[in-house]
């Protein structure tokens, strides 16, 4: 996995040389392609690798920076790889870090989009797809339980994540509204009966040493991650024209109802309703994407979210899948444009929705560098936590009728369907294997069972 050799006990006593912008370049387009596993297999990377081995930064001070991502909405492990740049070499170190561990994966996607929508029909691709729509099923039923068993540490919590459950199965209550309500009800909570809303970030102290780190616990705060109004100022604007001005020429060009333009906006939303990670905003996703503007079906949605679990980067970038099959199939660039439409498409959706991550580094980053004490999660990011499982599930029943019940309740049910979600779900809990492992087999298996059923 590294390149560098593990440090001798000698070389543990001394700190590492200085790291240039272009070393830290190359290892940053390396893990944007072996970033695989979702933020808790990148993070474990990253920790081995920047910690560990290359100590380009001190354990406590890496843990100081991920509980400040995880406080944010956005995918933290590329808040954190972003965060980490930013203090080994100003903006452009944090810009540099946080694009190429996103770009790999939107190239990538790009190209299995388009394989998916140019052959999705022909028989190995379509059986290879049989079998994966089931073990996402099975996936997303893991992440409810992940974070359920995290996060629901008492009654007041199982009840805000059933209330959530019940607002968005039943009522079809908006995902932004969910979470505003959640919010609310851990502020209030939070005075009332702080004991049940106070959790921790769910991380160490940080207490290891690997030797001496280039960013080390002590070491003085670097000049450019001082907190200074001026600096604040200068790069809120500079955020504002980065989303004002794409977004300008969409409207200028499409009209506020065009698609490109509408792509934009929907996903400005999503970046800022990532709390919890991407399970929790696909059903925000969903709701808008295949109910609200019909960029895609509940079918391709699960196959997009198969797609974003078997390319590196963070889950998230199902959104690039998103916007190119929405781009694609409504040939928004004419009926002899459509790959150019997608990729356009699915690469907009990627700058608005990373965007406001960026962003809250930049400005939020000197405000925590002015302390290195642990952060704590507030009392409304408790429950809005809470109501996030109670989401996730509702996402995993989505899933489940459009696999197993493909014509609907009045069809036929899928039993081949059904047997390989259960065991997808049986390697995944009982036998812990990784999400890719689940997939592939999965994907051979559904291969052989859909060139049988033909």
């Amino acid at each position: 996995m590294s390149d560098s050799p593990t440090p001798t006990v000698d070389a543990l006593s001394e700190p590492p040389r200085h790291v240039s912008l272009f070393e830290a370049f190359l290892f940053w387009l390396k893990l944007g392609f072996i970033s695989f596993g979702g933020p808790a297999g990148q993070i474990a990377i990253m920790h081995q690798e920047l910690v560990e081995r290359r100590r380009w930064i001190s354990e406590r001070r890496f843990l100081h920076a991920l509980n400040y991502c995880m406080l944010l909405p956005g995918p933290e492990a590329q808040q954190l790889a972003t965060y980490i740049g930013w203090l080994l070499h100003r903006s452009w170190g944090g810009v540099v870090a946080g694009v190429l561990f996103v770009l790999p994966s939107l190239f990538i996607l790009i190209a299995l989009s388009w394989i998916y929508i140019a052959f999705g029909d022909v028989p190995v691709v379509a059986g290879l797809f049989y079998g994966i729509k089931p073990a996402v099923t099975a996936i997303v039923v893991q992440a409810a339980h992940r974070i359920g068993s995290r996060a629901l540490k008492n009654n007041w919590l199982w009840a805000i994540a059933a209330a959530a459950f019940v607002a968005i199965f039943a009522l079809n209550v908006p995902f932004p509204l969910i979470v505003l309500g959640a919010a609310v009800i851990g502020y209030i909570g939070g005075r009332v009966s702080p004991q049940y809303f106070v959790t921790g970030g769910g991380h160490g102290a940080g207490d290891k040493t690997f030797g001496p780190a280039l960013i080390d616990d002590h070491t003085p705060t670097p000049e450019h991650a001082r907190f200074r109004w001026s600096r604040l100022m200068s790069l809120a604007m500079i955020g504002a024209a980065l989303w004002l001005l794409p977004m300008g020429l969409l409207v200028a060009t499409q009209g506020w109802e065009g698609t490109y333009t509408q792509m934009g906006w929907f996903f400005t939303k999503a970046a800022l309703l990532t709390f919890g990670g991407a399970y929790a905003v696909l059903p925000y996703v969903y709701q808008g994407a295949v109910g609200y503007y019909g960029w895609l079906t509940p079918t391709q949605m699960i196959d997009g979210l198969a797609l974003g679990e078997t390319t590196p980067g963070p889950l998230i970038m199902v959104v690039a899948f998103v916007g190119f099959v929405g781009g694609y199939v409504q040939q928004v660039l004419g009926p002899d444009s459509a790959f150019l439409a997608g990729a356009l498409a699915a690469t907009l959706v990627t700058w608005f929705t990373f965007l406001p991550s960026f962003l809250f580094i930049f400005l939020g980053g000197p405000v925590v560098e002015s302390t290195h004490n642990e952060l704590k999660f507030t009392a409304p990011l408790t429950a809005i936590t809470a109501a996030v499982v109670g989401v996730i599930l509702n996402l995993a029943v989505f899933f489940g009728y459009h696999v197993l019940w493909p014509e609907g309740f009045a069809g036929v049910f899928d039993w081949p369907s059904a047997v390989i979600a259960l065991g997808a779900a049986v390697a995944l809990f009982r036998y812990k294997r990784t999400v890719i492992e689940v997939l592939l087999i999965c994907a051979v298996v559904g291969l052989g069972v859909h060139l049988l059923l033909r």
